[in-house]
């Protein structure tokens, strides 16, 4: 089970994975030695899945990113998901709450690629109505104090 500073640490991870011990562990109040136990423990419990590299290369590849909220109509949902990820500018369909059934997370190297990944899945079946937004920008939370 998580605590609080299980949080801060698991925050503190995404903003830098390649944090030493040393930094995270002045920067969350704990000791060297504390601060091993507890990211083994996240872990060894599954807590943290593991840890990846985000390169300069990744961002060139696919430097229009857009989020897509999908409403399906009946019970086609998976489906229509299935359809989605056979698409190469999907990297990932959610399942969500609210209006929408799913949100689609797009990478695409152009606006037409874009354009024409939404068109192609609008016109899935079941597919009932869709609302796209740009991704502009990406900031990470201020470190925890």
């Amino acid at each position: 089970m998580t605590d609080d500073t299980d949080l801060r640490l698991i925050a503190a991870l995404r903003r830098d994975g390649r944090a030493g011990l040393a930094t995270l562990a002045a920067d969350l109040g704990l000791s060297r030695n504390t601060l091993r136990a507890r990211l083994n423990r996240l872990i060894e419990t599954g807590e943290i899945q593991g840890f990846t590299v985000l390169t300069r290369s990744d961002l060139a590849e696919s430097p229009v990113r857009a989020l897509m909220m999908v409403a399906i109509e009946g019970s086609g949902t998976d489906r229509v998901v299935g359809r989605m990820l056979t698409h190469p500018a999907v990297r990932a369909v959610h399942a969500t709450t609210g209006r929408w059934d799913v949100i689609v997370d797009l990478a695409t190297h152009s606006l037409a690629q874009l354009d024409e990944t939404l068109s192609r899945i609008r016109k899935l079946d079941a597919v009932t109505q869709s609302e796209t937004h740009l991704l502009m920008s990406t900031r990470r939370a201020a470190p925890p104090r």
